[in-house]
This record gives structure tokens, sequence and C-alpha cells, in this order.
């Protein structure tokens, strides 16, 4: 029974984490800068008509966000058809809007009319080296095998990416490594980099003197941006999106991501598209007010996530700490546990069914990664208790269960709560890779620095995760001076294999 009031439990704090959003409508985007602008006009363009949106960044690539469309983890999320096309549905051919929009019923999920602008990929260089090398063209390339290339990790693997494109136009260039725009870019000028892919209306194509090779044998399809929306959204949220349609050329678009671009703010961008300033409050109001935001999420995560590994944990070390074959099972399983990469943990956990692309994706992963420290910790704690002194609670007259509430777990605390608090400390480093998938927290403006290259914004994520670690650390050591008798307590350097002085 207690075991399924465990499993009771952490379903309900699970379920905890999305209703945060209630009846907001939440729109995705992509881990680029037009995504994210497009992703907060389109907030704007609800909240203009009294509906409650939020916009979840920089998610990851196409499938990440497809994924989180057809599951519910989001609303809507700008994209685009050849995108659509080869990436999503995966035609034979090209397809036209009317096929697209029937494909896309059947998955639940409609599609607004083009806003306006045709956001091709293509293969940049800086116009000097292009000129030197006499390149012009795709087709240029196949005489230049020895060039350094850079490419997004998406367009290496997509259909309509590096690996079809170059048996298109028969380059065999072997220089190829995957890198993301925001570090492709400075790498291209300082000359470690001669070609990366990029999009047409990116604003650093211009900025940065580069030059977008010709397409001479039509490879890319069109990529008309387009909203994505599912179906059961409200009449009201969709009339919004679609009442975007056909209001951005080219142009208009290159100047809003420009305008992102040079002041590292998305909403500045949304602004100038509405013609209006909606910011009241100033830089410093918002900037605060955000953190307060971030950190806030980051808690709720940390803190479910912790919760639930201590619940989970402590009775894993305890049984860990009787000898038998079982023990180890236990301890050898929550090692391999936590060697898993975190980026390949979020993608396994994210294809199963009932967690998706959401924030118990997220809780998941930080309660898997918080169990090693508590179990081992627990068990060695209990496992270094001297013999005589287990003795003497059996001499006390006390059933088991007593002896180990009574005697035996106040005298391994000081091992398990420097578990504990190492578990804590890991797990809010952690959290930060839960904006990977959209569910924000402190590593939220970390991506968006990233993607920027603005060191400032990474700090507004950097500097309070590390100041949470920090408090987690002294508010643990008055848990311990709280809960440990005096006599008990020991130097936590010297608790065991997690302790501080651990590495």
């Amino acid at each position: 029974m207690s075991a399924i009031r465990a499993l009771a439990a952490i379903w309900l704090l699970l379920g905890a984490v999305p209703s945060l959003h209630g009846s907001t409508v939440r729109v995705g985007s992509k881990a680029f800068t037009e995504s994210y602008v497009l992703a907060e006009i389109a907030v704007r363009a609800l909240e203009s008509q009294g509906i409650d949106a939020a916009h979840r960044p920089g998610m990851g690539g196409t499938i990440i966000l497809w994924q989180a469309l057809r599951s519910g983890g989001i609303d809507a999320y700008p994209d685009y058809t050849g995108t659509i096309s080869e990436q999503i549905l995966r035609g034979s051919r090209p397809l036209t809007t009317a096929e697209m929009r029937e494909a896309l019923a059947d998955h639940g999920v409609a599609m607004t009319d083009p806003l306006g602008f045709d956001n091709t990929y293509a293969l940049v260089m800086p116009r000097i080296r292009a000129q030197r090398l006499g390149i012009r063209k795709i087709s240029d390339l196949a005489a230049h095998p020895d060039l350094q290339v850079g490419l997004t990790h998406e367009f290496v693997e997509r259909r309509d990416g590096w690996r079809p494109l170059a048996a298109r136009y028969g380059l065999e260039i072997q220089n190829v490594r995957g890198l993301e725009h925001a570090i492709a870019y400075p790498a291209l000028v300082r000359g470690e980099l001669d070609l990366m892919d990029a999009y047409s209306t990116d604003a650093k194509l211009a900025e940065l003197d580069l030059v977008a090779l010709d397409d001479d044998l039509d490879f890319f399809p069109r990529y008309e941006a387009v909203f994505l929306y599912r179906l059961d959204l409200d009449p009201a949220a969709a009339s919004a999106l679609e009442s975007l349609a056909g209001t951005l050329d080219e142009a208009r678009m290159i100047r809003l991501n420009a305008a992102a671009e040079q002041t590292h703010d998305y909403a500045a961008a949304a602004d100038l598209y509405f013609g209006t300033d909606s910011r009241s409050e100033t830089r410093a109001a918002t900037i605060a007010r955000r953190i307060a935001g971030w950190t806030l999420r980051h808690l709720q995560l940390v803190a479910v996530s912790l919760g639930l590994a201590i619940l989970i944990g402590v009775p894993l070390g305890i049984r860990a700490a009787r000898p038998g074959a079982l023990s180890q099972f236990v301890l050898g399983a929550v090692g391999v546990i936590y060697t898993i990469p975190s980026l390949a943990l979020l993608a396994m956990l994210a294809a199963v069914p009932l967690l998706g692309i959401s924030g118990r994706t997220a809780i998941v992963a930080l309660f898997l990664y918080s169990l090693l420290p508590i179990v081992r910790n627990t068990a060695a704690g209990l496992r270094a208790i001297p013999p005589e002194l287990r003795e003497s609670a059996a001499a006390l007259g006390l059933e088991p269960r007593a002896q180990l509430r009574r005697v035996l777990l106040p005298l391994a605390m000081p091992t398990i709560l420097a578990g504990i608090k190492t578990s804590a400390v890991i797990n809010i480093a952690t959290a930060t890779l839960a904006a990977l998938i959209g569910v924000g927290g402190l590593g939220e403006p970390i991506l968006s620095g990233l993607n920027l290259n603005d060191p400032s914004l990474i700090l507004q994520g950097a500097v309070p995760a590390g100041l949470l670690a920090l408090l987690v650390q002294l508010g643990f050591d008055r848990v311990e001076r709280w809960l440990v008798p005096r006599g008990l307590r020991i130097e936590l350097s010297g608790a065991g294999p997690w302790g501080a002085g651990s590495r």
C-alpha cells in the first residue's frame, strides 16, 4: 500500500506542473531569432483580443515543436511550408497549401495562410572569401572540397538539408561540423569557417556582409512562414493568429530580426511590428520581473523533483543498506541512470506518451538525476553505524521499524542530509536544461543569450542559478543543525562518498 501511495503522490506532484498554464494559450518557438520574434508577435496579437497568452521560447528543432503541438504541450508555433512538407509530413514531392492543410488536419492541427514572406534556407559565405574563390552559386562548391563548413544539427539531418543537397550538387566536402548559428556566425567572421547554413531573412547576412549562394539547381522548396495551431484551439484565439496572415514581407521581417538582435529584446521587435511600445516599466524593472519569474519556475522544478527524489530515494537507500543482490541492483540502477547524458534523457522521456514535451518530462528527468546521491548516502550512512549501536537498539526491545526510525536514521542523518544537499545543488544546475523543451526556468535567458550572443542575458540566468545553489547549501546547513543532535553532527566533508568534500 505504501508503494501505491508513493506512486499516487508522484502523479499528483507531476500533474501540478502543467496546471500553471490553466487556460493560457501557449505559443512555442524554435531556437533562433525569427522564431522568437514571430512567437512574441503572436502572443501580442492574442493579448490584444483579451486572450491570456504566454511564449515558451527556444524549445529546440522542428520535431520537438511538432510533438509538443500534437501532445498539447503548446497550442501554436511558427513554422514554414517547406519544413512542414519535407520534415513533418515527409511528402514524396512538395505539397500544395491545400494538401498540407488536409494532412495536418489528420493530426488535429490547422495552418494559417502565409504571413507574407519566404524564409528559404541558404548557404552563406563572407563576401570577400566568396569573391576570392570565385564562388557565386552552390554548384561552385564542388571545386572546393577543402572548405570548412559549420551547419546546424537540424540542417545536417533534414530531408531538405545537407546530405541530400550535397548528393544533388555532387559535393564531397569533408570538413563539416555541427554548430548552432550563435556559434557559427562569429566563427565565420573570425575565418574559422568558410560556409554555413542560414535563413534568407536573417539580419546578420547584411550586418556581417555575407553572400547567399545561388541555389542554381532549385534544391530548396519555398519556405512561406505560417502559424500551426491545434484544431481544438478557442475560435477567438485561432482568429487572432489567422489575422497575422499577409502582414509581413521579407524586408519588414529582416528589420524586425535586426531590431531583436540590436536591442537583445524580442518583445521590442513585436512592439515595432505593432507600431507601439507597450513597455511601461523601466529596463531594470523589466529585467527584475523576468528574473523573478524565471527563478520561481526554476524553484518549482527543483522543489517538486527533489521532493520526489527524497520520497523515493531514502526508502531505496534503506533497502540498499541491506546485504544481497537486490541492494547491488538498486545501487547499480541509479548509478546507470546518472551516467545517461542529460540531453539524451530528456529526448527519451519526451517520447513517452504520458510525458511528452511538458513540465512532467523535466520533473521526471531531474528526479532521476537526483536519486543517486540520496540513495548512496542513505545506504552508506546506515552501513557505517557501528554494530554495537545496532545491538544496543535491539537490546532496548524496539521493533525493527522502531529501531530504524528512532535510532538508525537519526545516527545516519548527517550522511543522508549530505546526499540530499548534493542532490539539490546538482538539481539546480541541471534544471537549466529544462528550457530546451520550453518549460522555463533560469535556462531560458541562458539559451536566449546564446542565441543573441548576449553575455548579459546569459548572466541573468547563470547568476541567479549560482546564488540559488549557495542558498541551498546554507539552508541545508541550518536544517542539519535543527535535525541532528549536536553530539551526532559530523563534518560533511567526511560524510561519505557524496559529502561536501567529494567530487
